[in-house]
């Protein structure tokens, strides 16, 4: 299973996400690639504690469950899977500045390693070790860059 902490993961998810285009298309989902480019930065800014979600009732209930389903696997997150309310990105963005924030936020995360990871619990969830971090990040950038095809 990959995560943010190895440096040839970091490098691969550095690498699709210089392929992608302002004009692709999704092939599944609503946002456009700006959009999911400012979401997957939203998310990495979650991790490194700049955001705190509340966590939602959902995620209280059943969180713990899914949690082992979801992480500790090579299982890519499913197409149109749930997203936290406060990582929902529906205005317009512009390409190229979301690309260069969400290039510098994978780089900050993985250098930062396990000291940097929040302690917040996540939305859904609760509370993650480091590493559940890491491959949490890996597998939602990664969604995200197959989302457009990269």
């Amino acid at each position: 299973m990959r995560t943010l902490f190895e440096p040839t993961a970091v490098d691969d998810v550095q690498a699709r996400l210089q392929r992608l285009q302002p004009g692709q298309q999704r092939l599944w989902g609503t946002m456009t690639v700006a959009q999911a480019i400012a979401h997957c930065s939203a998310g990495l800014e979650m991790a490194l504690g700049d955001r705190r979600p509340p966590r939602v009732l959902i995620g209280r209930i059943i969180g713990p469950l899914i949690k082992r389903f979801a992480l500790g696997n090579d299982e890519p997150m499913r197409p149109n899977s749930p997203t936290a309310p406060d990582l929902v990105v529906s205005d317009a963005r512009d390409f190229e500045p979301e690309r260069t924030r969400l290039g510098g936020l994978i780089d900050r995360f993985a250098v930062g390693g396990a000291a940097r990871c929040t302690t917040h619990p996540h939305p859904f969830f609760g509370r993650l070790t480091p590493d559940q971090w890491a491959e949490l990040m890996y597998k939602h950038l990664d969604h995200h860059l197959r989302q457009f095809g990269v």
